[in-house]
C-alpha cells in the first residue's frame, strides 16, 4: 500500500505541477488548483499507472461510492479499485 501511495501522491503532485513534497494525503485537490480537464487527466494517469478502470465522473461528489476531495481519498480510492481487481483474477 505504501507504493501506490507515493506513486499516488506523485502523479497528484505532477498533475498539479507541484513538487511531491508538497502533496500529503491531506491535502486538498483544490488547494492544488486543479481544475475539471487535470482531474480528469489525472483519473487518466492513475489508470495507466495501476491497469485499473475508475469511472469516468470519479472526480463528482459521491460518484460510485468514491470523494476524491483530498490526496488520500484518491489513494483509498485506488487501493479499492486494485483490491477489487485482485478480486476478479
Amino acid at each position: 500500500m505504501a507504493d501506490v501511495a507515493s506513486d499516488v501522491l506523485e502523479i497528484i503532485a505532477k498533475q498539479a505541477k507541484v513538487e511531491p513534497a508538497a502533496v500529503s494525503r491531506d491535502t486538498k485537490l483544490a488547494d492544488l488548483n486543479l481544475e475539471s480537464l487535470d482531474t480528469i487527466e489525472l483519473i487518466f494517469a492513475l489508470e495507466e499507472k495501476f491497469d485499473i478502470e475508475i469511472p469516468y465522473n470519479a472526480n463528482e461528489a459521491n460518484s460510485a461510492g468514491i470523494n476524491f476531495t483530498t490526496a488520500g481519498d484518491v489513494i483509498d480510492a485506488v487501493a479499492k479499485f486494485l483490491d477489487e481487481q485482485k478480486g476478479k483474477a
